[in-house]
């Protein structure tokens, strides 16, 4: 089975300017989710450490084949793939690169042409291919092939190898290149939430004047998900906002749209439901004031005023 990875925007390329912003935020945070529940949250701590970028450098003067293959030799250990070869080539196409996703032990991926004189971008294109194999090895997949190449994208990201696509993301008064499905400001999201999790700063790697400030976009609106309600972090006007939606939970009045929670159940049964701002995975706990929840699926300690 082959798998196609669009480009995203490039210079005179067919998919136009780059988008920016959040428009795939909560298909995103599902993606985060499925990768907890399918690696589990011991599975996603063997992946604390990002990959280099001496491991994954590609000078202009590196034979192209040879480069190829050392850097996908590379994020194949990464990504904990020991019994993948993956044989990479290049030719002309309309995607950015494509890989088949057979039974292995080997895979052959294919990279446009155009990397043979943007070498520096060589590693982000491998890196989304190869999480590609990694999926395929998982069995985890969303339908549709949005939807999906979202998924890959975030775990890319998330499993510390995609910083090399933010980093790839480029753009100027005249041209633009993008890798990947998300945006720019969506991949520094992701890693911001990696970064929470590691406690690891990616921002030195970047190369790319855009990659930083679309890294710092990201990274306040990841902060934004540990200070919703009904998490202590809550500023005044959410937690104003949570208390009024409470009482009218309790006089059976749905809460207002836009919120992350909501509540179920009535009287001394009220229960308010939210997402865990570290997995996205949904907690339900008893509106009972002040309370310690552990988050079932990453296990983060979560401090609520219910």
């Amino acid at each position: 089975m082959a798998h196609e990875s669009a480009a995203g925007s490039g210079s005179g390329g067919p998919s136009g300017p780059v988008v920016h912003g959040f428009p795939h935020i909560e298909t995103v945070r599902a993606s985060i989710t499925a990768l907890y529940r399918r690696l589990s949250y011991d599975g996603i701590q063997g992946y604390a450490t990002s990959v280099l970028p001496v491991d994954v450098a590609f000078a202009d003067h590196d034979d192209l084949h040879l480069g190829a293959q050392r850097v996908a030799r590379a994020l194949v250990q990464h990504l904990h793939l020991p019994d993948a070869r993956m044989i990479v080539g290049f030719r002309e196409m309309q995607h950015a690169a494509s890989v088949e996703l057979a039974a292995g032990p080997e895979y052959f991926i294919e990279l446009n042409d155009r990397f043979r004189r943007h070498r520096r971008d060589i590693g982000a294109a491998l890196a989304h291919e190869i999480t590609h194999v990694l999926l395929h090895r998982l069995d985890l997949a969303f339908p549709g092939t949005r939807d999906n190449e979202i998924l890959t994208d975030t775990a890319t990201t998330y499993l510390g190898a995609g910083w090399l696509l933010l980093d790839a993301f480029r753009e100027d008064g005249v041209s633009s290149q993008k890798l990947g499905y998300l945006t720019p400001e969506e991949f520094g999201y992701v890693l911001a939430k990696r970064a929470a999790v590691f406690g690891e700063d990616p921002s030195p790697w970047f190369t790319s004047p855009q990659a930083y400030p679309a890294y710092r976009t990201g990274q306040a609106r990841a902060r934004l998900d540990a200070e919703q309600p009904p998490l202590v972090a809550a500023g005044w006007v959410g937690r104003r906002r949570y208390a009024k939606d409470r009482r009218g939970a309790r006089e059976g009045v749905r809460a207002a749209l836009g919120v992350p929670y909501s509540f179920e159940g009535e009287g001394a049964s009220l229960r308010v439901c939210f997402p865990c701002p570290t997995c996205g995975q949904r907690n339900r706990v008893g509106v009972r004031g002040r309370v310690r929840v552990r988050c079932g699926v990453c296990g983060a300690v979560l401090t609520c005023d219910t």
